[in-house]
């Protein structure tokens, strides 16, 4: 992963802010994701124009605030001024190019997504297609707003090092916006009710690289790209278990590993693998091995 947090990517001059802070990496391969945090003012009884150029990449944007705003047709009539409402989404295709006109303030996520990027995502399928995403304006998008808050600390970190969770919100928002704004139907794997080999992959190796936090399964549902109640079950009928006892076992398969090491004390290994405390440790531990951490590691080194 080749992971930077720069104006590569930024749409902000496009807004008139050329310092708009970006987070731009390459999740998988060697398309670009990046998304640029917008805050234009625009005084009362004005209003400022936004052209975006031809590009072979969608753009969306998250809102965070209520805006309004129309869409600038290409012989330069405008559609009515829209309200949109804080948590939905404007999607458009950047084939042609896009220009809209703000009436408000507007307070947004900015995201550029490259064709290639999506392109990139289906070679880890084995069953979606993709041609294009439908253009969606105006509604309100429960996972993308829950994307968006996790991506909203991250502006926050050093310009030179991002936090690896920017890898798992791109390849997510991605994932949902291939499974739920796709001009094609999705595999049987996913109409069945179960996830895509692709979707169990990322849920899992997002649990892998957080294991020791105390991840919640709205977290994992958005690294899949998925609402959690859409995920819960789809993760149970791929694995047989739930995500939380799926994390449960990963937990006491790492805790076995370290057991090995006697100078570990076991409050340390209940930190390190994410447990609450000792005592949370040694119960889950002996519900799920049938002895006390304590009994395992005398065993093993018999």
């Amino acid at each position: 992963m080749d992971s930077i947090a720069s104006k590569e990517g930024s749409v902000g001059p496009y807004f008139g802010l050329p310092h708009a802070p970006c987070l731009s990496l390459k999740p998988m391969k060697a398309a670009s994701f990046s998304v640029t945090r917008l805050r234009r003012a625009v005084a009362d009884g004005t209003s400022f124009i936004v052209e975006l150029p031809p590009q072979d990449a969608y753009f969306m944007m998250v809102y965070l605030r209520n805006v309004r705003h129309c869409d600038i047709i290409a012989d330069g009539s405008r559609t009515d001024v829209t309200d949109y409402r804080k948590g939905s989404v404007c999607l458009v295709d950047l084939t042609d190019g896009a220009s809209i006109c703000l009436h408000s303030d507007l307070d947004a996520l900015a995201f550029r997504l490259p064709q290639s990027l999506f392109d990139e995502l289906i070679e880890r399928s084995t069953e979606a297609q993709f041609r294009k995403l439908r253009c969606k304006r105006g509604e309100i998008d429960s996972v993308m707003r829950n994307l968006g808050v996790a991506l909203l600390p991250l502006f926050e970190a050093s310009p030179s090092k991002p936090p690896a969770a920017l890898q798992h919100i791109a390849i997510a928002t991605c994932a949902h916006l291939l499974h739920n704004y796709s001009d094609v139907p999705l595999g049987n794997s996913y109409k069945n009710g179960s996830l895509s080999p692709w979707q169990e992959k990322t849920a899992k190796e997002f649990m892998i690289d957080h294991f020791r936090s105390d991840i919640s399964v709205t977290a994992i549902a958005a690294s899949a790209g998925l609402s959690s109640g859409h995920f819960s079950q789809g993760f149970k009928n791929a694995t047989g278990q739930t995500p939380h006892q799926w994390l449960i076992r990963l937990r006491v398969e790492r805790a076995k590993d370290l057991l090995a090491n006697r100078s570990m004390n076991l409050s340390i290994i209940a930190e390190e693998c994410g447990f609450t405390d000792q005592s949370h440790f040694t119960k889950v531990f002996s519900r799920e091995t049938g002895m006390t951490p304590a009994v395992w590691r005398n065993r093993g080194l018999q």
